[in-house]
């Protein structure tokens, strides 16, 4: 009965060691600074855990005016210039998503935004969903968070 204590409790410690390691190699990409004495925004763009990068809800937003364009093909390039600066820095590309989800606010947007869409992959596209919602922060049309993967490199040079 003490022997199996003890190794429960050995387990219990070697499997809290393993969550403590992988706690440790996490690598988060921050929030765009904001202007002026707004406060930070309360969330990660990205975090790699564990060889899997989580990306964040992104919206397309102007740069200049931090306002969603009136042109909804001008703010799904934004959305997808969003994702795509944030896998970046997390050390991937768009081709190294697995899974994406789109929210949009107007599902007559959905072969304008599948047009945009399709040039932002080179190789295979990830899993997608398109989830019709009734409306989004700052009044976007489309928001889009996803998972990525990091493909291995292969000794070619090609993935």
């Amino acid at each position: 009965m003490i022997a199996r204590a003890l190794t429960i409790a050995l387990i219990g410690a070697c499997a809290c060691g393993v969550a403590a390691a992988a706690d440790s190699v996490r690598h988060y990409v921050p929030a765009p600074a904001p202007a002026g004495n707004a406060l930070p925004a309360p969330f990660s763009e990205g975090i790699m855990a564990a060889g899997t990068f989580y990306v964040a809800g992104h919206v397309g937003l102007d740069p200049a005016t931090q306002k969603v364009p009136a042109n909804v093909d001008t703010e799904a390039h934004l959305v997808l210039d969003a994702v795509k600066q944030t896998l970046t820095q997390g050390g991937l590309t768009m081709d190294d998503l697995v899974s994406v989800t789109v929210y949009c606010t107007d599902l007559t947007l959905y072969d304008a935004f599948n047009t945009i869409y399709r040039g932002y992959f080179k190789d295979h596209y990830p899993t997608r969903a398109l989830i019709g919602v009734n409306q989004l922060v700052r009044g976007a049309h489309f928001e889009i968070a996803g998972v990525a993967v990091a493909r291995p490199k292969s000794t070619s040079g090609k993935p």
